[in-house]
């Protein structure tokens, strides 16, 4: 009897003191957590997608919390989810649904080419030689790196120009940082009036090398009683808080830049 009972009693003494050992090695050796980190976690949707630009969720979270990006980025959660991580974060933002708009009119047809490319089909890799194939230094190069980064599949290319579909966008930016050239910006989502350009130089070589370039003649701002767009470093910018789409800078605008 006693060969079965002492095994016992010493298994259940070493557990105990394992045991113990444990709970005394997690109070103090525990990993300080933080709090606000854990709070913000909570409120994302957990479907580790990438689209914020960060491993996922996890990682998404951490950054917020130290102050590395803004808690507006998780195109899962929306507008929702950003609200309430700002009022976690005591701060406010801009909560207004986005997407992403092609600021460049530009194709094979009105855009003039320095050479023929024949390298990987990448706007990234392309853009190392020369600036890419395009004549204008800041058009769209064409090759898609913003469609195959989008996780929504929300841009599309069409004869060589990637197009926005504003039903699938959620405007979590991805293409806007994979696109060298700029080209890509977030802007309210049904805002009628559209500089398609992103020329910031003037002249002849301008009106060469793009039939469709904003060439900085100010007839736009002229016409707009608004105030809403101005020539801004001899490119159109609209302020999307003043514009009131009423077309009259579309209608002034000859090189067919504003949309």
């Amino acid at each position: 009897m006693l060969d079965i009972i002492v095994p016992v009693i010493v298994v259940t003494v070493i557990g105990l003191i394992a045991g113990l050992g444990l709970a005394l090695a997690s109070k103090f050796m525990a990993v300080p957590t933080d709090q606000k980190q854990e709070q913000i976690r909570d409120c994302l949707p957990g479907a580790n997608c990438g689209a914020c630009g960060f491993s996922g969720c996890d990682g998404y979270a951490e950054a917020i919390a130290k102050g590395e990006t803004e808690p507006d980025k998780c195109a899962p959660g929306g507008a929702e989810t950003a609200s309430k991580l700002a009022e976690i974060l005591g701060v406010e933002i801009d909560t207004s649904p986005k997407i992403a708009f092609i600021g460049c009119a530009g194709n094979r047809e009105v855009t003039a080419v320095k050479y023929g490319y024949e390298g990987m089909m990448s706007c990234a890799a392309a853009n190392l030689v020369y600036g890419g194939p395009v004549a204008c230094e800041y058009g769209c190069i064409g090759y898609g790196d913003c469609s195959k980064v989008c996780p929504f599949g929300a841009i599309t290319m069409v004869e060589g120009k990637p197009v926005v579909c504003e039903n699938e966008c959620v405007g979590c930016g991805k293409c806007v940082s994979a696109c060298p050239k700029g080209v890509i910006s977030l802007i309210p989502k049904g805002a009628k009036e559209r500089v398609a350009c992103n020329n910031k130089k003037k002249g002849a070589p301008v009106v060469k090398n793009c039939k469709v370039s904003c060439i900085a003649c100010g007839m736009c701002e002229k016409a707009c009683e608004f105030g809403a767009i101005k020539v801004v470093d001899n490119l159109a910018a609209i302020d999307y808080d003043l514009c009131t789409a009423c077309g009259k800078c579309k209608e002034a605008c000859k090189r067919g830049a504003i949309i």
